[in-house]
């Protein structure tokens, strides 16, 4: 494993700094420009790409790696042309870089506006998925920031090709090829050098599992921007239709287990189990889910011939990002509410229900980045939203929450323009 001494990643810091003054100056066709380059380049690469990505599956594969890790380390032509797609949707979206958040003038005259402008230099730690890396890297550039980038070890070739692949594309516009750079070494010493490079980096973004998110908070010295784990919860309030329900936790959990907006725990008013949990857990079984239930769920789950286990605290507080599921049946809505404010990781909670009132409560007393009513969690996605490529679902309070798109990723500045005032 390569190392890197922290004046080697001071030094591409310093590099991506300098990019940044220079992105701070171009206009969105300049932008818009470059991020076309990169969609092209990708897509006239995709042997390469997937060449590269293949040896760095393989070495998972031969370690022993889970399924779902190796699911989000794996690039296929399909995914692919889907990280190309995403590309180009960033391109169709507004630039918030100038965007006046408000403005008024004041008695005295004086004109007063605040504008969106980039952060600067942007730190990206994340594992595993290599589509981070482009999708990091073409948020950061529409919103006028450089992109810092540090994968994880075992997406070293995948990612160095995707890097290598939008510089070169960024050679021929306007954007210089430094504002997409990777951090230098792949040991665990590089992350903690680039999260302490205050003055030279403006924020780091971690994006993976608990340990390295834990690793980012606690240790930088540059602010953070913390995208949390997802413990989702499906809660199917007594009145929830039972087709709607089956659909709705069926696509939750099972559609792609291995990303951050699966759910993981499944709640059951009490009034509505008999009549919901046989159609749920048939749906699941089909799906080839295991469920981790409490005594009155696991009832309805060994009724139903879905292979299940007892739940224990573990499981409620589980993101277990594989083919299983814990479920409990709650006594009502407030039951409901109380057990998510205990366990959640704060990510997205979803409601079933006919009752406005019911949904209303549950959106107002949850207190997550997202709540979805009478839909899936797997909608806590930027693209999903609208926002083109997500950086990452940011589960704290600030400075963004939810998915983050490119307003997420600038700061504001006031300009304030005078006739020649002087305070008395």
């Amino acid at each position: 494993m390569t190392h890197a001494t922290v004046e080697q990643v001071a030094a591409v810091a310093r590099s991506a700094g300098a990019a940044a003054e220079v992105l701070r100056g171009l206009t969105r066709d300049d932008k818009d420009a470059a991020l076309n380059a990169i969609a092209d380049a990708l897509i006239a690469s995709t042997v390469q790409i997937i060449e590269a990505n293949a040896h760095d599956v393989s070495a998972a594969q031969r370690a022993g790696t889970e399924a779902a890790v190796i699911d989000r380390l794996r690039l296929t032509e399909e995914r692919i042309h889907a990280i190309a797609q995403a590309v180009r949707q960033v391109i169709a979206l507004p630039d918030p870089v100038g965007d006046v958040v408000r403005g008024y003038t004041l008695a005295n005259g004086l004109k007063v506006r605040q504008v969106r402008v980039p952060l600067g230099v942007v730190a990206m730690i994340y594992e595993a998925r290599p589509n981070v890396t482009v999708d990091a890297a073409v948020l950061c550039l529409k919103s006028g920031n450089a992109a810092l980038l540090r994968g994880s070890a075992s997406a070293a070739q995948s990612n160095q090709v995707l890097v290598s692949i939008m510089r070169e594309a960024l050679a021929s516009t306007a954007v210089p090829p430094d504002a997409i750079l990777q951090v230098p070494g792949l040991s665990h010493d590089s992350v903690n050098h680039v999260i302490q490079l205050r003055g030279l980096v403006d924020v780091v973004i971690p994006r993976g599992g608990a340990g390295l998110i834990r690793n980012v908070v606690n240790n930088a010295l540059v602010p953070v921007i913390e995208t949390g784990v997802g413990n989702c919860h499906v809660y199917l309030h007594a009145d929830a239709p039972v087709e709607r329900s089956v659909e709705i936790v069926v696509n939750s959990k099972a559609q792609r287990v291995s990303v951050c907006n699966a759910a993981e725990t499944l709640l059951v008013h009490e009034d509505a189990a008999a009549r919901l949990l046989p159609a749920v857990f048939a749906g699941l079984r089909e799906a080839g889910v295991t469920v981790h239930a409490d005594p009155k769920a696991l009832r309805y789950a060994q009724e139903a011939g879905i292979t299940s286990h007892p739940v224990t605290d573990l499981d409620w507080a589980e993101e277990y990002l594989s083919l299983d599921i814990a479920v409990g049946v709650v006594e009502d809505l407030d039951a409901a509410i109380r057990h998510i404010g205990t366990w959640s990781s704060g990510h997205t909670e979803a409601i079933v229900t006919d009752s406005v009132a019911a949904a209303a409560q549950f959106s107002e007393r949850i207190d997550s980045a997202a709540v979805m009513v009478n839909a899936s969690t797997r909608f806590t996605d930027g693209e999903q939203l609208g926002f083109g490529a997500e950086i990452g679902i940011s589960t704290q309070k600030l400075h963004a929450r939810g998915p983050m798109g490119l307003a997420e990723l600038t700061s504001t500045k006031f300009i304030v323009e005078g006739d020649g005032h002087v305070r008395a």
